[in-house]
C-alpha cells in the first residue's frame, strides 16, 4: 500500500534503521518540531527518519471557525465535551499509514516510536494503542487520552509498550490534572507510563527534550 506523504521528512545520515513520526499541535505544521532533532543528542549511527506530518486543513470551531491545520476539531475548551470522534479516527488511521509506509521500507515495527504534541499526542495515544503491530513506543507531550471510555474495547497494543508523557505544571491550554489523569487512565488499563513533570507552559523545554533524547535511545536500543 502507498500514500501520498504529506510531511517533513529528515533522513538519517546512516543507513536507516528506525523511524520516528511526530505530530505537531493544534494550528502549527510539520516544521514545529523540525528543530528539536538536533537537541535530542542521538549517535549518528543509530540511524533514525524523523516524520513531522502536516495534518489536515479543517475549520476550527473554538477558533471562531478559521480553517487551520488540526487532528480534530475542538468544540470546546473542556475538551472532554463534543469530541471530535470522526476526525480523531480519521487522523488516526492516516498516521496508520506513515507506519505501514515505514514498515514497507523494511523496518520492524519495533523500530518505530509514534510522538506527538497536544493534538498530535492525543492522536499519537489514539493510534497507536490501537495498531496491530508492536510499536517501539509512544511519546505524548502536553496532551491527555482522547475518547477514554472506548479504549479498553479497541485497544490491541502489547500492554508493555514503552509510553512517555510529559507535561508543564502550568499549562493554560490543557491542564496538568487532565495529562495525569490520562496517564492513571492507561495505568489502571495494565500500561506502564513514565510520566515527567516541568516547569513550563503549554510548550517544550530543554530539561524535557534532553529526557525525550535519553527515552529514544533507550526504547530503541
Amino acid at each position: 500500500m502507498s500514500f501520498e506523504r504529506d510531511a517533513i521528512i529528515i533522513e538519517p545520515k546512516s543507513s536507516h534503521k528506525a523511524s520516528v513520526i511526530w505530530l505537531h499541535g493544534l494550528g502549527a505544521d510539520g516544521h514545529d518540531f523540525e528543530p528539536i532533532v538536533p537537541e535530542l543528542n542521538l549517535e549518528p549511527e543509530s540511524g533514525i527518519r524523523f516524520i513531522f506530518p502536516h495534518a489536515p486543513k479543517r475549520p476550527v470551531t473554538i477558533n471562531n471557525g478559521m480553517h487551520m491545520r488540526a487532528w480534530y476539531d475542538v468544540k470546546s475548551p473542556n475538551l472532554r465535551d463534543q469530541e471530535d470522534s470522526e476526525s480523531i479516527v480519521a487522523s488516526s488511521e492516516l498516521i496508520n499509514h506513515y507506519i505501514d509506509a515505514e514498515i514497507e521500507t523494511g523496518i520492524e515495527s519495533n523500530k518505530i516510536i509514534l510522538a506527538g504534541f497536544s493534538q498530535g499526542g492525543a492522536i499519537t495515544l489514539h493510534a497507536g494503542l490501537r495498531y496491530a503491530k508492536p510499536l517501539a513506543g509512544l511519546l505524548a507531550l502536553s496532551t491527555y487520552l482522547p475518547l477514554p471510555k472506548q479504549l479498553e474495547a479497541e485497544a490491541v497494543t502489547d500492554k508493555n509498550i514503552a509510553i512517555m508523557m510529559a507535561h508543564g505544571i502550568s499549562d493554560p491550554v490543557i491542564p496538568v490534572a487532565q495529562g495525569k489523569a490520562s496517564a492513571e487512565t492507561l495505568k489502571s488499563q495494565g500500561y506502564s507510563v513514565e510520566w515527567h513533570e516541568y516547569k513550563m507552559q503549554h510548550s517544550v523545554c530543554i530539561e524535557e527534550i534532553i529526557a525525550i533524547g535519553v527515552w529514544i535511545k533507550r526504547v530503541l536500543a
